[in-house]
């Protein structure tokens, strides 16, 4: 079965991405996945996206949370996918 990717859209200077990213990380001891981190800075396209949603976290190409990050609800995303 193919690898989930996680991909984490983050800018610098954002506590609530650190958080979100500590608590992703936590879960690759329990699950297999790659783990991509964009900074929406470095592209203005993301930075209209996703300016005040972030950290936005995304499974496979699917967003699926989006501010205050819950380890659940992304333990629960990963358990759907495997």
């Amino acid at each position: 079965m193919p690898q989930n990717v996680i991909t984490f859209y983050t800018r610098k200077r954002c506590p609530l991405c650190e958080k979100a990213k500590e608590l992703i990380l936590e879960l690759k001891e329990e699950y297999d996945f790659s783990f991509e981190e964009i900074d929406i800075d470095e592209s203005d396209e993301l930075t209209e996206r996703y300016g005040i949603m972030i950290p936005v976290v995304h499974i496979n190409g699917e967003e699926v949370a989006f501010g205050i990050i819950n380890k659940m609800d992304i333990r629960n995303r990963l358990q759907e996918k495997t």
